[in-house]
């Protein structure tokens, strides 16, 4: 993995790659180099095989504050972003680099993770926050509309009701509060927040990556389907899960009782 990104670290500890969004002095708001950096970093995971999980994590006491309103405004002044849609497609390359990397992806969220941060956190697989993490879908409150997939990804996980409250109302949602909801999969204490994501992201690391990916493309699209077309993806992808070595290493694990070993293939 490529280390010399600007305003982006990427630590790699055998599976695990970290990105670390790093712009701390503006709480890791998003201007196009950072933006660029981080997409850049996705889908260069998802080419190298040595990667087998990613995390995705701010510098610093935030996850991210949002777009840049400063660098954006400049850009719009100078005639650099004609409309904001255009500006948006880089937001949504990132989005779906990461919905379609054929490994686990999960946001590691301390503090504030506000609009567009917001939503890159939703698009990740898992999300594992502090308990003084706050969510906040801050579009509302400069007269806005979520974007960044915010508008798809949040209904899906909290529903329409609450979906429509975050959007409209803008306030914040506490990590505790997120984990009730169902819109982070795990809060725990600022102490045991690095060791719970190494955790989590070592055991996906270790696991059947393969798998991971047909899982990811199951899970997501049925999502959009009916009954019937749902079924039917299941079977082609328990087709493939079925030829990888990972399976036949573990079913004979099971029969010799004892611990597969999985090696993403």
């Amino acid at each position: 993995m490529r280390t010399d990104y600007q305003n982006l670290l990427v630590k790699q500890d055998g599976g695990v790659v970290t990105l670390t969004m790093n712009r701390p002095e503006v709480l890791n708001a998003f201007n196009d180099t950072m933006l660029e950096a981080l997409t850049g970093a996705v889908e260069e995971a998802a080419r190298d095989e040595s990667v087998r999980c990613v995390v995705i994590t701010g510098a610093g006491r935030a996850f991210g504050s949002g777009q840049d309103l400063k660098s954006l405004s400049a850009a719009r002044e100078t005639h650099a972003v004609a409309r904001v849609s255009e500006h948006l497609q880089k937001y949504h390359r990132l989005v779906l680099a990461i919905r379609n990397m054929p490994k686990p992806v999960i946001a590691a969220v301390r503090g504030v993770a506000a609009g567009i941060s917001c939503n890159i956190a939703l698009a990740c697989d898992l999300r594992v926050a502090t308990e003084d993490a706050r969510f906040i879908e801050a579009f509302a409150r400069i007269a806005l509309v979520p974007d960044g997939g915010g508008g798809y990804f949040l209904p899906r996980l909290i529903g329409v009701g609450k979906a429509m409250e975050m959007s409209m109302l803008a306030d914040e949602v506490s990590g505790p509060e997120a984990e009730r909801i169902g819109l982070v999969n795990k809060c725990v204490p600022a102490a045991e927040f690095e060791a719970t994501v190494n955790a989590l992201a070592q055991r996906l690391a270790n696991g059947p990556t393969r798998a991971y990916a047909l899982i990811k493309e199951l899970i997501y699209t049925s999502a959009e389907s009916d009954l019937q077309t749902s079924l039917q993806l299941e079977g082609e992808l328990q087709d493939n899960a079925f030829e990888t070595e990972d399976h036949r290493n573990a079913v004979q694990a099971f029969l010799e009782k004892r611990k597969p070993e999985y090696k993403g293939r």
